[in-house]
């Protein structure tokens, strides 16, 4: 035992503030929990800790308990220890966790995980020793106890269980002991048996391996257990060994599938769940797709029947209630996060990359926000059913029309509502296979919104969805009439619906419907808007969220068709209203912002008469925001300060600065503390998506004011330079793409050869060309980076011709794909003239540069002429020499360049 022992005062004190912490009021707990952390700064605090929880009997087990959570918490602090108070801590837990009541034991088994986590096994063996040896204990709590936490460290870390400790692995031995304790008499040691061998499948332990066989036969054994907790860890074993070892499994499959297909139909849902897993990682993995295929016929219906709601659902969802004058719990309402702008260019529609449906990601929200928070079977099987559809398309579909129509046409209202989210789940992948069937599943699905069951009702708002971009396309007259107006109509109905989850989700899907539809919506805008702002006065909290996005989304699609005053004299009155109630640091201020930055920028001037009190409330917010960061800065103490709020805000000022531009100048000139000395400090804020948002406001700024913007620009420009990295960490890519992107709107606006500008030039450009030579920079990064580079090149040719040859191919590869528009245009004609000011510096990269001329659609007047100048002259300077040249181009090029251009 170590020489440590507690000093009386000390004691007392610890004891004391435990004592108070069960006390449950707010502001109680809040000076506890402050008093507790500067207990942290005591060099034995967790020592202390540990002798309250194992060697004070007299008080009893819940504070005992409570010492022991505490010391979990606090773990890592034994790694600055002295020796003896570490010693103390660790024979301390072990000496509890042998002899204590249960509670106690309980609490030192937390610990001991803890301690083992952070001190690694390697270096606390005796306490891996004594585990192990515990599994032979004859007292049967003992053996239960040591096993329990030895299967929470192989879950949490199995890594640091799979080493060597003086030349022996003791997974060598715990190994082939877990695989004997697989067969005990307690289904409760068989189950963290088998549990404990399957955390070491991922990481493809060598001592487990070695096993391989006699752990697959084990597996076999226990797949038949009574106790439906072996069972879940058999299926869970068995996804594992899909993932990390197929081929193992493979000789098996058969029997295999035929265990997981009766599995996922087993009565006990975890037992299901883990089963219904391995069909999801199966569909996951392309290379198993031939394996898979044949048992799809088996493996979609029984998918399709998981989907149906269990009766512990419906008891959780209380689905029937006309809630929607029932305030929201604040437990209702999940933690949203609020990233900056991000300045990206549209690509051309890729071809068929062969490898973008390998790398299919389900995006879990889309199975998330219609059915209950927790993942559980029915969400598990449509997300499989998801991945299925875009591994085998027309097939799934050939297995599903018989399943599918039973149960749509079903006469349950719960067979119904499951059969429209497998239809709504096969969305993506089958589309091909489902279109012929749209003409009669829309209008089946419209009508169905007028089921009397909420669930109903919102499944199919979500399924109308996850359609939208079907409905919205404009083929005809009779295809809008038929399909698009009645879905925006019904979406609109469930928008105002009596039912929270049926708003929810009808708000959802119609922000869905504005995006794939677009401009499309700008005929319907009034009837559109009056709804949505009915929804202001109707909505509790959490649908509220949802409802700023639909109008932001709004906004976005339909762009300046909002200008119109009849529409601003709709929309603005709410948002103004909700405006008015919300204090600067409330956080639905976040997402009303977010909503009106949107707006601004479809407004346009309409928005000019609510422009003063939304511009001077940004200065405001983030002057505070500073404030209170650097106040952070100085003390560490105080919590870190939301940076979502100055996000939000700078944000906002790039869409009034867009919707406005020179129209804001007397706001930005009279308004104190002036915005460009704020958003210098914004440049060097060390949180990258406040950056991000800083630059995103520089460009807009340079676009909308740029004569506001220039007297500051030297300031800005050194933090500009700063920020283009050719490698950025990831969390610093946007911010850097901003920089990248705003860096050529400033270079636009000074004009050619402006001395100003001048002394920036170099720099510059010696940082974005490595950018966009930079192998592993993100596509995003070398698009702004070569736009960039073009719009420098067309106001300072002469500074950056000198090193075309360096970046040409490169440049021209970055942007050949992107979409016809402005920006590319203004960099291509900086391009041309970088060409005509050093020709040779394009002789090796002449192919790529034709086919960067030869992929646009169509080209503004002057572009278009001076890739034709620029042409002939090639053509005239070395005819032989030309023509030898292009016929080596591939023939696609060859034609267009004599299609268009005569060369």
């Amino acid at each position: 035992m170590s020489s440590w022992s507690p000093q009386t005062a000390g004691l007392q004190e610890i004891l004391q503030t435990i004592h108070e912490s069960t006390d449950t009021q707010n502001k109680v707990q809040r000076a506890i929990t402050h008093k507790l952390n500067s207990f942290t700064r005591v060099p034995d605090y967790i020592a202390y800790l540990a002798y309250i929880l194992t060697a004070m009997p007299q008080e009893e087990a819940r504070i005992r308990t409570i010492a022991g959570y505490l010391l979990k918490n606090n773990s890592r602090l034994i790694l600055n220890a002295t020796a003896d108070v570490a010693n103390y801590v660790k024979s301390a837990v072990l000496q509890a966790f042998y002899d204590s009541p249960a509670m106690i034991r309980n609490a030192a088994g937390q610990d001991i995980v803890a301690f083992l986590g952070v001190l690694e096994p390697k270096n606390w063996p005796e306490c891996l020793q004594q585990l192990v040896n515990m599994l032979d204990s004859p007292d049967s709590d003992s053996q239960e106890a040591a096993f329990n936490t030895l299967e929470k460290a192989c879950e949490d870390y199995p890594r640091k269980m799979d080493i060597d400790i003086n030349g022996t692995r003791p997974l060598d031995f715990m190994i082939p002991k877990f695989l004997l304790l697989s067969e005990h008499p307690s289904s409760k040691m068989r189950a963290h048996a088998v549990a404990c061998l399957s955390y070491f499948v991922p990481i493809g332990s060598q001592s487990l391996f070695a096993h391989i066989d006699a752990f697959i036969a084990c597996l076999f054994k226990r797949a038949s257990d009574d106790d439906p907790a072996v069972r879940r860890h058999v299926c869970q074993a068995l996804v594992l060994l899909l993932a990390a070892r197929p081929e193992k499994l493979m000789p098996e499959m058969s029997n295999v599938a035929e265990y997981m297909l009766y599995s996922t139909k087993d009565k006990n849902e975890t037992v299901a769940l883990e089963a219904c897993e391995f069909w999801l990682t199966f569909a996951e993995d392309p290379d198993l797709a031939p394996y898979l295929h044949p048992l799809l016929p088996r493996v979609a219906p029984v998918l399709l029947d998981c989907m149906v709601y269990g009766e512990d659902d419906l008891l959780w969802l209380e689905g029937d209630a006309e809630d929607t004058t029932v305030p929201d719990k604040e437990t209702d309402i999940k933690p949203r996060h609020y990233g900056g702008k991000s300045h990206g260019l549209e690509r051309e529609a890729a071809g068929n990359d062969s490898d973008e449906e390998d790398e299919y990601e389900l995006d879990d929200d889309d199975f998330a926000d219609e059915m209950s928070t927790e993942w559980n079977l029915r969400k598990c099987a449509a997300a499989a059913l998801d991945v299925l559809a875009v591994r085998f398309g027309a097939t799934l579909m050939n297995v599903l029309l018989g399943p599918l129509k039973d149960k749509l046409w079903s006469t349950e209202w719960l067979e119904r509502e499951s059969g429209i989210l497998a239809l709504g789940a096969m969305a993506e992948g089958c589309i091909d296979a489902i279109e012929q069937h749209l003409s009669t599943l829309i209008p089946y699905l419209i009508n169905t919104l007028n089921d009397p069951k909420p669930l109903v009702r919102s499944i199919t708002c979500w399924t109308l969805g996850r359609y939208a971009s079907w409905c919205t396309q404009p083929i005809s007259e009779e295809h809008k009439n038929q399909f698009f107006v009645p879905t925006m109509e019904g979406l609109l109905r469930m928008v105002l619906d009596d039912n929270k989850r049926v708003q929810e989700a009808g708000c959802s899907a119609f922000a869905t419907l504005e995006e794939d539809a677009g401009p499309e919506l700008a005929p319907y805008l009034e009837p559109v808007l009056r709804n949505l702002v009915f929804a202001f006065e109707k909505y509790q909290h959490k649908n509220m969220l949802i409802l700023y996005d639909a109008v932001g989304t709004l906004a976005d699609a339909v762009g300046r068709a909002l200008q119109n005053p009849m529409y601003i004299e709709i929309l603005m009155p709410p948002l103004t209203k909700r405006w008015g109630k919300l204090k600067d640091d409330d956080e639905d201020l976040i997402p009303l912002l977010e909503c009106l930055a949107s707006v601004t920028i479809a407004m346009g001037q309409g928005f000019l008469p609510y422009a003063t009190p939304v511009y001077e409330r940004c200065i405001n917010i983030i002057h505070n925001s500073l404030l209170q960061y650097q106040a952070y800065q100085q003390n560490p103490e105080l919590d870190e300060p939301d940076k979502s709020f100055l996000v939000v805000a700078l944000d906002l000022l790039s869409g009034l600065t867009q919707g406005l531009s020179m129209t804001l100048e007397p706001l930005i000139s009279q308004t104190q503390p002036n915005l460009l000395n704020l958003l210098t400090v914004c440049l060097k804020h060390p949180q990258a998506p406040v950056r991000q948002s800083a630059y995103a406001l520089v460009g807009d700024l340079a676009m909308g004011c740029f004569t506001l913007l220039r007297p500051h620009l030297p300031g800005i420009m050194s933090e500009l330079i700063i920020q283009l990295d050719p490698e950025p960490k990831l969390e610093f890519i946007s911010a850097c793409n901003n920089a990248a992107w705003s860096v050529g709107e400033v270079a636009l606006r000074y004009g050619r050869d402006d001395p100003e500008f001048h002394q920036w030039a170099g720099p510059l450009i010696a940082r974005l060309i490595p950018i966009l030579l930079h192998p592993k920079a993100p596509r995003s990064l070398h698009e702004n980076a070569a736009v960039s580079i073009g719009r420098i090149g067309l106001m300072h040719p002469s500074l950056v011709a000198p090193h075309l040859s360096e970046f040409a191919q490169a440049w021209c590869q970055a942007l050949y794909e992107i979409r016809d528009n402005e920006e590319k245009d203004s960099a291509f004609r900086g391009f041309c003239i970088l060409v005509q000011t050093n020709p040779p510096g394009i002789a090796k990269s002449l192919l790529w540069f034709c086919n960067a001329i030869i992929r646009w659609n169509q080209p503004s007047a002057e572009l278009n002429a001076m890739f034709q100048q620029l042409l002939s002259g090639f053509k005239s300077h070395d005819e032989a020499g030309w023509a030898a040249q292009v016929a080596a181009f591939p023939p696609m090029i060859q034609e267009r360049l004599a299609t268009r251009y005569g060369v």
